[in-house]
């Protein structure tokens, strides 16, 4: 069966300890007739030239990978049951267009080696290689080397870098920053207190400052960081706190950096010797966002996207993301401008640069917190913990911080299972919208970043539903306010936003005039008008209601965000 002979161990670590530290997306569970928690001793190809031996358990323990077999083959179902009487502890197939046949399914729940599939778009060598890497970081001897002062470390997903700066933090008793060969931030911890001025702009320019990497390369500190093995100091000074840094080293390769802070009280005494240590364990961890980052990174994007728009079955798609399936989450939607002065159409490297940002808080946010992008929309899902109501709440308002840049975030209800997402997804979409349009009748140099929860505008984002619904009618109809509209638009008067002002004063000429900036008789007087010209008669209450919608629509295309 296998290409050589293996190591035959009763215990190891189980598939599911594998399956969890893999990208997410790559492999699907058909059936596990014994549940995942089975033992896996390597991983292997399956060579279907080699002559069966069921009485020497030669795969025991082992997960096959059929090169060549699709799961809906003639040949599947022979393959499965070869692997299941020498003792595979699974097999996995090309997943294929049509899926795995009935019989097969049915062959897999009557054995004992569970049935994975391949999805499309990941080759047979990037899973060979994903497995053999989680299998090496989850083995009993690499745990036994980082369990001294490193207790978390072993349980994160491959590749989680925000979780293992926040482990790191707290056996550090710091702030902790992981940073690539080029000081660039992969990840940094949750803030607990204020960071010095060089940590807030390390993180909010996602790299050191150049000064600073030229300051530091003239010094020697980089020199003496990338040739030693042990921790080096950087004394605190009038920018930046007592800093311990050491380099993530893969052989002779240097992988990164680590970097520890004083975060409002002095480092432990064993700070030194457990940055020691969370280097070693983040060898695997930058290795694999090395390698397969950005791959991973996309695969989760889609996952996250496909749970926030009810696409996909919500546990396949909350494992791939990397989310517990259990627990409750809420949606926060942030939408970011570098200004707002050129419109909404195009997105630019500022913004991305601002939404970079707000990832990276979400991420040192709490373990659990997952995003994903679209455009200029940020998504983030934020897990509650027992009992909380707003788990976003915090998080929220640091989104409203980020420098030189307009950002409108919103916070959908709690969604108390993955079914809940979606609704929770658009109703942070509607706060999002309320702000936007709130911002749209000021002046530009006015605008400032704007957050809130969806209970603090249930009214405002009842309107825009109303709204869309009214709109594709309200656009087939004609009459006195679609005459006063287009008169406006096509003369550039002031009789639409004359009579709004009016209307949203209560009919309190004074207060109208001064939001307008005129006199009272001038408004006054383009009040009598609109009643001349087009028949916009405000004492009927009736043409009140449709002047207030028709204004309403009006407002929202001339500012374009109708609908969105």
């Amino acid at each position: 069966m296998p290409t050589h002979e293996p190591d035959r161990r009763d215990t190891g670590p189980s598939l599911e300890q594998i399956l969890g530290l893999i990208a997410p997306g790559m492999l699907d569970v058909v059936v596990a007739p014994r549940g995942t928690g089975v033992p896996v001793a390597d991983v292997v190809l399956h060579d279907p030239g080699e002559e069966r031996d069921a009485d020497a358990r030669a795969a025991s323990g082992l997960i096959l990978l059929a090169v060549g077999v699709e799961v809906a083959s003639p040949e599947a179902i022979d393959v499965l049951r070869d692997a299941d009487r020498a003792g595979a502890a699974a097999v996995v197939m090309r997943r294929g267009g049509r899926g795995p046949r009935a019989a097969l399914v049915e062959a897999a729940g009557q054995g004992r080696t569970a049935l994975l599939t391949r999805r499309p778009g990941h080759g047979w060598t990037e899973v060979l290689g994903r497995l053999r890497t989680a299998l090496v970081h989850s083995a009993p001897a690499f745990s036994a080397t980082e369990s001294v002062g490193t207790d978390g470390v072993g349980g994160l997903r491959l590749g989680d870098l925000s979780g293992l700066a926040n482990t790191v933090a707290d056996l550090v008793g710091g702030a902790i920053t992981i940073e690539d060969p080029q000081s660039r931030v992969l990840a940094y911890s949750r803030m607990d207190h204020e960071p010095d001025p060089m940590r807030r702009l390390t993180i909010l320019g996602q790299e050191v400052p150049r000064w600073r990497v030229d300051e530091l390369r003239e010094s020697g500190f980089f020199q003496a960081l990338w040739s030693t093995d042990d921790v080096v100091r950087r004394p605190a000074d009038d920018r930046s706190a007592e800093r311990l840094a050491i380099a993530v080293r893969h052989g002779s390769e240097v992988l990164g950096s680590i970097w520890a802070a004083a975060d409002g009280r002095p480092l432990t005494e064993g700070a030194a010797a457990a940055l020691r240590t969370a280097a070693r364990a983040a060898v695997p961890h930058l290795s694999h966002h090395r390698t397969w980052g950005r791959a991973a990174a996309r695969a989760r994007e889609e996952s996250v996207h496909a749970l926030l728009d009810g696409t996909a079955h919500p546990s396949q798609a909350a494992h791939d993301a990397g989310i517990a399936a259990d627990r409750p989450y809420a949606v926060m939607v942030a939408e970011a401008y570098d200004s707002l002065a050129g419109g909404a159409a195009s997105v630019g490297g500022a913004e991305q640069r601002v939404l970079d940002v707000l990832a990276l808080q979400a991420a040192a946010y709490r373990p659990g917190c997952v995003t994903a992008r679209s455009g200029r929309r940020l998504y983030v899902l934020v897990p509650a913990s027992n009992g909380e109501a707003d788990p976003a709440r915090t998080l929220l308002a640091t989104a409203r911080s980020v420098p030189r840049s307009v950002v409108f975030a919103g916070v959908g209800p709690l969604a108390a299972d993955l079914s809940g997402l979606p609704a929770s997804r658009e109703a942070a979409e509607l706060v999002v919208r309320v702000l936007r349009e709130r911002a749209a009748g000021l002046p530009v140099a006015e605008v400032v970043s704007a957050v809130a929860a969806f209970g603090e505008v249930v009214a405002d984002t009842s309107v825009l539903r109303v709204l869309d619904r009214v709109e594709p009618l309200w656009k087939s109809l004609s009459g006195p306010v679609h005459a006063m509209v287009e008169h406006d638009r096509a003369h550039g008067s002031e009789y639409g936003a004359s009579v709004a002002a009016y209307l949203d004063a209560f009919g309190d000429t004074g207060t109208a005039a001064r939001r307008l900036n005129v006199h009272p008789n001038t408004l006054r007087y383009r009040l009598r008008r609109a009643r001349e010209l087009f028949g916009v008669d405000l004492a009927d209450p009736t043409v009140r209601l449709l002047a207030d919608i028709g204004l309403r629509i009006a407002a929202r295309r001339a500012h374009g965000s109708s609908s969105r």
